[in-house]
């Protein structure tokens, strides 16, 4: 940004804050555990189903650096392939929920009218309802459960908020100088949409993409705790917390670990997210 007074209004952005070596630090964590779960098959790890009854509830060791379950299972390893299903469940869920709810926030804030208001009523209805009693409805009836059945629910269950936020963003770009001025020019619609507004609408975009997928994976967490996540032995966050109920007085390292892994990784991601929206939020104060 210019810290050149701009002419004639007596105003001068703000140079936008430096986002800071911590937010590395969670953008390197964030990597690592992506990196993880991704290559988890060629990591040195033990299968994360293979029980080992001469171990049973061991503490760390060499052999077993977080220690092992009550069916000698390693919690290391079940924590790295665990952490698949919620990175899956939270990208999945809001590649959905911004595919569907990005585009009709955009075109309805865009075009407004008649479809604006019909597209808002229908999802301001939808918002009238809790996200979170509809999600536990669907997926206890639609068995059998399966992780691609989560996603979707979740996924759909984030589109009017989505769409919500995406059109307010809009709304706000819309009125712009330059978007004025294309329409006047007789840019195509598509266009406008595409070369204006979209570049100006991804900050947003992107911050509220990764709270909304740590919001995602607490969310499934809560669902694996009640039971209606992935069906165990698939290691998950929440299932190992989950099963870890029955055992926390004889083995607390079984609930420490799979708690502190959901724990960091959503403090990451929502302080990248903060931190992305305030380094892209351009003010202008007089001088």
């Amino acid at each position: 940004m210019s810290d050149r007074l701009d002419e004639g209004t007596g105003l001068e952005p703000l140079r936008a804050q430096r986002l800071g070596p911590l937010f590395w630090v969670c953008v390197g964590w964030l990597t690592l555990n992506v990196l993880a779960a991704i290559f988890a098959n060629l990591l040195p790890l033990v299968n994360p189903l293979y029980q080992n009854y001469n171990v049973i509830n061991a503490g760390p060791s060499l052999h077993h650096l977080l220690g092992t379950d009550d069916l000698g299972r390693d919690i290391l390893s079940r924590v790295v392939f665990g952490s698949r299903v919620s990175l899956a469940v939270g990208s999945g869920a809001m590649v959905i929920g911004f595919g569907i709810g990005m585009p009709l926030g955009m075109l309805a804030a865009y075009r407004r009218g008649r479809l604006d208001a019909i597209l808002t009523a229908v999802m301001y209805v939808l918002l009238a309802f809790p996200a979170i009693i509809a999600v536990i409805a669907v997926i206890s009836f639609w068995t059998p459960r399966t992780l691609l059945k989560i996603i979707v629910v979740i996924g759909l269950a984030s589109v009017p908020l989505v769409y919500r936020v995406i059109r307010s963003a809009t709304l706000a770009i819309a009125a712009k100088d330059y978007v004025i001025a294309a329409k006047v020019q007789g840019s195509t619609d598509r266009r406008i949409l595409v070369r204006e507004l979209l570049p100006n609408i991804a900050p947003i975009a992107v911050s509220f993409l990764l709270i909304g997928v740590a919001t995602v994976v607490t969310l499934e967490g809560a669902l694996a705790f009640l039971g209606l996540s992935v069906n165990p032995p698939t290691p998950s966050w929440g299932n190992m917390i989950n099963e870890a109920r029955t055992v926390m007085a004889q083995n607390p390292w079984l609930v420490l670990f799979p708690s502190l892994a959901l724990c960091l990784f959503l403090l990451c991601l929502n302080f990248i997210g903060d931190r992305l929206r305030t380094y892209f939020d351009v003010t202008e104060v007089k001088l």
